[in-house]
C-alpha cells in the first residue's frame, strides 16, 4: 500500500536511488497503490552520475510492495521491500534503466511491461 510521501526504493539502473511519492494514478480519490500502478514522484536520493538528477520529477511503476498482493489462484506475494523502476515513455511502456535488480511478480509481464519482466533477475 503505497501513498502519498511514500519512499520507494529503485529496482533499477537509471540513477536514482529513492523515490518520493507525489501522486498515485488513477484518479482523485485513489489513496493507495499496488504492484503494478504508476505513481508520479520525486528523486530524493541520485548516484552522481546516474540519468536522474536530485529533485526530478518522474513517472515509475511499482514493481515490489511489502503488503501482500493476492492472486486469482488464491496464494498471496509479498515482498521484503517497496520498490519502483523508472519509465522513460510511459505511452511505450520503456524503462530509463538497462537493468532490473531482485525479484519481479508475474503481474508486471501481464500488465504489459514485458521489457520490465525480461530485464529483471527473477519473475515470481
Amino acid at each position: 500500500m503505497i501513498q502519498l510521501r511514500s519512499i520507494l526504493k529503485s529496482a533499477d539502473n537509471s540513477g536514482a536511488k529513492k523515490i518520493r511519492v507525489i501522486l498515485v494514478h488513477g484518479g482523485s480519490k485513489r489513496r493507495f497503490g499496488h504492484i503494478g500502478d504508476l505513481i508520479t514522484g520525486s528523486a530524493i536520493e541520485v548516484l552522481p552520475n546516474g540519468q536522474v538528477k536530485k529533485g526530478e520529477i518522474l513517472k515509475a511503476l511499482i514493481v515490489r510492495t511489502r503488503k501482500e498482493h493476492r492472486r486469482s489462484d488464491g496464494s498471496y506475494v509479498r515482498f521484503d521491500d517497496n520498490a519502483a523502476v523508472v519509465l522513460e515513455n510511459v505511452k511505450n511502456k520503456e524503462p530509463k534503466g538497462t537493468r532490473i535488480f531482485g525479484p519481479i511478480p508475474r503481474e508486471i509481464k501481464q500488465l504489459g511491461y514485458s521489457k520490465i519482466a525480461s530485464q529483471a533477475q527473477e519473475v515470481l
